[in-house]
């Protein structure tokens, strides 16, 4: 396939994930059939040259009408919980209903941030989502809100469909939101103009979103939409923006070319895609300027350039790295535990053996094992 550079591009993906907001499916508590039965007809059509898996918003919205719950079911995690898990019945019986009536198999799939972060548990799922993609069904991710918690859950489906997007090997993502892309300032402001296309979200980028989700109903904004790229653009996948809320909204990303295409900037490897990816890191690894000119040239993290140590954490784990200044430089997993690392920090490779009792490993962090983020 010839690489994506343009939303029109979007089309001849091998395989394409579609993120649904919440605000398109639901409105005033309840679905927007009309609407929902006109994408699925989008969707038929898409599939005759591509496979498609949807990551569909919706189920804490549905489920808190249901309930009669105060702000949208999200007053407390009780209540998004309880809301998750009446909503998420009735979210997959609207997505089954509206692509059976074009004889499409709608499978449904919840996970958790840990499915994802987990390497084993992230492998299973890519071989689930691959298989029923080959049976001939179409996926229906959501996260499984009604056992997460507001320390191991994604908080928004843009961050899941780009995770969805590695996990399934697929070539691009577009995410139906309920705006048009990102636009240089916010969008309500005089003057503000849609960016068609972006080439690395870079700082600058960031700092024209806004992380506010309009509808009151989603979890995300355009803060999180602009992760979702950096997850997506690393992993060597292209990620649309688009407005949902019209009719037959595809056509108008596909065919009118109304969103922002973020280009992938690198095709790392698989494993290398997947720890870049991760969002969970269990503590903060601060190195000093030294260290991080080395890094920069592609040298491991060593216990004598560490300045400070946050978090509780194991070897294996995932930790964050800044540098000096405080900015993220990357991640990668761990080698010793949080206590070792506080009991070597500082010091050379000679003087380590005396204070772990042990040899000492080759690096805190080793590079092969560390990613930029």
């Amino acid at each position: 396939m010839k690489p994506i550079a343009s939303l029109a591009d979007l089309p001849r993906a091998n395989r394409l994930v579609i993120k649904v907001g919440s605000a398109l499916l639901v409105e005033q508590g309840r679905p927007r059939s009309a609407w929902l039965a006109t994408l699925a007809t989008e969707i038929a059509a898409l599939r005759q040259s591509t496979q498609v898996i949807l990551v569909s918003s919706g189920a804490i919205a549905l489920g808190a009408a249901k309930l009669g719950l105060p702000h949208g079911g999200r007053g407390s995690l009780a209540d998004a919980q309880a809301a998750a898990s009446v909503g998420q019945v009735e979210l997959a019986r609207l997505w089954s209903e509206a692509l059976d009536a074009h004889a499409i198999i709608a499978a449904q799939m919840l996970v958790t941030l840990g499915d994802l972060e987990d390497r084993r548990r992230y492998l299973n799922a890519s071989a689930t989502l691959g298989r029923l993609l080959e049976a001939g069904a179409l996926p229906v991710v959501n996260e499984n809100d009604s056992v997460a918690t507001e320390e191991i859950r994604f908080g928004d489906n843009d961050r899941l469909a780009a995770r969805v997007a590695q996990a399934a090997g697929a070539d691009a993502v577009l995410l139906l939101s309920d705006v048009d892309g990102l636009y240089d300032r916010d969008p309500r402001e005089s003057g503000a103009e849609l960016i068609p296309c972006v080439e690395g979200v870079t700082p600058e980028i960031i700092a024209m979103a806004s992380g506010n989700s309009g509808s009151g109903l989603g979890s995300g904004g355009m803060r999180a939409k602009l992760q979702a790229a950096r997850i997506a653009e690393r992993a060597g996948i292209a990620l649309a923006i688009g407005n949902g809320t019209h009719r037959s909204p595809i056509a108008r990303v596909f065919e009118k070319g109304i969103g922002t295409l973020f280009l992938p900037q690198r095709d790392a490897s698989a494993r290398e895609a997947w720890l870049g990816g991760r969002l969970a890191p269990a503590g903060v690894i601060t190195v000093d300027a030294g260290c991080a000119a080395a890094l920069e040239n592609g040298a491991s993290v060593l216990a004598a350039g560490i300045a400070e140590i946050e978090g509780e954490f194991g070897r294996g784990d995932l930790v964050a790295i800044h540098g000096p200044n405080g900015a993220r430089f990357g991640q990668g997993l761990i080698e010793y535990t949080a206590g070792e690392c506080r009991a070597i920090l500082g010091l050379r490779e000679d003087q380590q053996a005396a204070k772990l009792g042990y040899a000492p490993r080759a690096a805190v962090i080793h590079r092969d094992h560390m990613v930029r983020t």
